[in-house]
């Protein structure tokens, strides 16, 4: 495997920084610089700026309005768009529902879907999650009778994220008891505006709302929005997930991560006036540290130097998934560590456009309590680190 890009790949690199200099929202990196929360407006903006230039749909092929583009340029433009500041292409329309409906779809609801989430018109969020079937998404409840042309649709979802915001919502229902747990499940598309549907935010202990439970009762939706074969829908699950899994790894948010917790920890210094940073005890934390990041990422090469040849992401996605995971839950505890006392107080009205009140402390100490308390969820969603333990004992060791 040669890490070393090529001029052409260097060429392309040169592209995505010129883009975000001069033709992204600048605002959004205004906002991020601040610690400011972005709003839906915001991520559609980045979106929508990444649309008209062609770059919404980084992993969609091409005839549906896809890049393009290999697996290394993905790898570099997200490394970019870190780096910048940018904001996070949220994935539960462009990255998750829409690769299932290109795979699995029928033509008619690739036309009627796909356009509105390559343009990001429309909001769309996940309905897995079931009070008594997180991880162990066999044990899915939500029901779904068919009635004539309509599925019926009883039951509930939990830690739906941004569901508050959503225009649709992908959901795995029952819609057949008879066989195996996870046969009889099916993939259904269901508009937020359906009578019966009903969103319930539930605070998180970072003090956000940004997760909530779902709701429905006597829900009717129309039989062509199931993707796939009825029944089937456990393919369409197990497909999204490993993609989904890659994705949590989040190498290139960790390597800023850890690039403003060093710069942290150069500006916190001790009684005798010596920087953190010089500290010999937390030095070796973070070195630590960054080794696990460098070794994490060439993980993610070597992965990408696979997709290259055509194959698809197996074991090493639950891989990424558990491992990135707990470095992102690291650097918040170091982060943490660094503002010391000052990561205390919680004030979230520093986080809201508009406000002027003195920080606390060090600029980033407002952000690392919050951001400690809310990556605490990053070990379970897109399955638990001890679910994608299991399926690595089963698919490297054979257990």
């Amino acid at each position: 495997m040669d890490i070393r890009f090529s001029p052409e790949e260097l060429a392309f690199q040169q592209e995505v920084r010129d883009f975000l200099a001069n033709d992204y929202p600048q605002e959004i990196f205004d906002k991020q610089t601040q610690g400011k929360e972005l709003g839906k407006d915001d991520y559609v903006a980045g979106q929508k700026a990444l649309h008209k230039r062609g770059w919404a749909a980084v992993n969609w092929p091409v005839e549906y309005g896809g890049t393009g583009w290999t697996p290394i340029q993905k790898y570099i433009f997200n490394n970019e768009m870190a780096a910048a500041g940018a904001a996070q292409i949220i994935p539960f329309g462009m990255t998750m529902v829409a690769p299932v409906i290109i795979n699995f779809g029928t033509e008619e609801q690739k036309k009627r879907f796909l356009p509105d989430i390559l343009e990001s018109n429309v909001w769309w969020c996940q309905g897995y999650s079931e009070p008594n079937a997180g991880s162990d998404l066999a044990n899915v409840r939500t029901k779904a009778v068919r009635d004539g042309d309509h599925y019926v649709i009883n039951g509930q979802k939990t830690w739906t994220t941004m569901a508050q915001w959503a225009d649709w919502i992908f959901c795995l229902v029952r819609t057949d008891s008879s066989g195996k747990p996870q046969e009889g499940i099916s993939f259904v598309l269901v508009d937020m505006n359906t009578p019966g549907v009903t969103v319930r935010p539930i605070q998180t202990i970072d003090g956000g709302y940004e997760i909530n439970d779902v709701f429905f009762e006597d829900v009717r939706v129309p039989v062509e929005n199931c993707i796939g074969e009825e029944g089937k829908g456990w393919s369409c699950a197990k497909f999204l997930l490993t993609y989904e899994r890659t994705n949590i790894a989040g190498v290139a948010k960790s390597k800023l991560a850890l690039k403003k917790l060093k710069k942290a920890a150069a500006s916190v210094t001790g009684d005798d006036g010596t920087p953190l940073i010089d500290d010999p005890a937390f030095i070796a934390k973070i070195s630590r540290l960054e080794i696990k990041l460098t070794a994490l990422e060439y993980t993610e090469l070597r992965l990408i130097s696979d997709l290259e040849v055509g194959k698809v992401p197996g074991a090493e996605s639950s891989h990424l998934k558990i491992r990135g995971s707990e470095i992102q839950q690291e650097i918040a505890e170091l982060l943490m560590e660094t503002a010391g006392y000052y990561s205390l107080p919680y004030l979230p009205e520093h986080f809201e456009a508009g406000w002027n009140g003195e920080p606390v402390g060090p600029d980033f100490a407002a952000a690392s309590s919050p951001r400690y308390f809310n990556l605490r969820k990053t070990t379970i969603y897109g399955g638990s680190s001890e679910i994608q333990k299991g399926i690595i004992a089963k698919a490297v060791l054979g257990l």
